[in-house]
């Protein structure tokens, strides 16, 4: 990759394998409907993973050849918040490789723990010290809560108070920022268009929290229900809106569409393996195909425009 496009490399790319292996383990949670799906989730666990190196290495050149290059990006009203996508990517290949290898697992959650509790103390420090308009405001923000939330699902496996730190610290949090966020939807200047993919990070916070608290309760009880059904609340708010994101010009940010799609399919998958109803399988099917379908697509966008060299270009 030649200087110019290392240095315009943006982090907010990791958000490309956030929603790779978010599929990857929904494949793998759907193998009821089939042991392909399993294989075909290990398959994309490895692209994945491959990928998510690859990256590494690029932003590491980064930070390496154009440090000021990424402090900007550190700085960054919105950039800022994406700098977790990477703590994510690492939290998301720790729960694929969980039936895979645990030691890899291990170390992959570990790694991406410190790095997201890292990252979730700089931005909230930046966020109190910083003087923000409140159109900088952007769903984008819920990206270091949805990884706070994330760590409890394979983290219940080695701490239940750390897990249970980390889950109350990203609910809170959510429950803060979706105020702010909802205020700033009603009343003040729609989000750019470049933007508008970022309204599906909505459902992230509630859908990955539904699975985070099962994981850690093992049960369905009120706030469960809660989470579950606001998120699939927002699910069905943002189909109503079908129309406005067929009608936007492709941007990377349209891999914001991804992971949370990737969540929803996932707690529904999982609110099917709960209570065993047939409609919530037939659910999962269609979020699954629906899914898999705004994923290829965005995924060939983004290939087209890396062979035309639309990406990691001077904004």
């Amino acid at each position: 990759m030649e200087n110019s496009r290392i240095k315009n490399f943006p982090v907010s790319f990791f958000a490309l394998v956030m929603g790779l292996t978010g599929l990857a383990i929904a494949y793998m949670r759907v193998s009821f409907l089939g042991n392909a799906f399993e294989t075909l989730g290990i398959s994309l666990t490895y692209l994945s993973t491959f990928i998510f190196c690859l990256f590494l290495i690029f932003y590491s050149l980064k930070i390496f050849k154009y440090p000021e290059a990424v402090k900007a990006e550190f700085n960054h009203p919105i950039k800022a918040s994406f700098f977790p996508t990477i703590s994510i990517s690492f939290l998301l290949l720790a729960i694929a490789y969980s039936s895979l290898s645990e030691s890899l697992s291990y170390y992959l959650w570990l790694i991406g723990t410190i790095m997201q509790f890292l990252f979730l103390i700089r931005i909230l420090s930046y966020w109190i010290n910083k003087d923000f308009k409140i159109e900088m405001i952007n769903p984008s923000w819920f990206i270091p809560v949805v990884g706070t939330i994330i760590v409890p699902i394979q983290g219940i496996n080695y701490s239940g108070e750390l897990s249970w730190f980390f889950f109350s610290t990203g609910i809170v949090f959510w429950i803060c920022l979706f105020t702010i966020v909802f205020y700033r939807f009603i009343f003040h200047n729609p989000l750019p268009e470049k933007l508008y993919p970022t309204f599906f990070i909505l459902i992230a916070p509630p859908a990955v929290g539904f699975v985070s608290y099962i994981k850690i309760n093992d049960n369905i009880d009120t706030l469960g229900n809660i989470l579950f059904y606001f998120a699939l609340l927002l699910c069905i708010v943002l189909a109503a809106l079908i129309k406005k994101f067929l009608n936007l010009k492709f941007y990377i940010s349209w891999w914001a569409y991804t992971f949370p799609l990737d969540a929803i399919t996932i707690a529904i998958a999982m609110r099917y393996h709960l209570t065993g109803l047939e409609f919530y399988k037939f659910l999962t099917v269609v979020s699954l195909i629906i899914t898999t379908i705004v994923i290829g697509i965005v995924g060939i966008k983004t290939l087209y425009a890396v062979l035309k060299r639309q990406v990691c270009v001077e904004e």
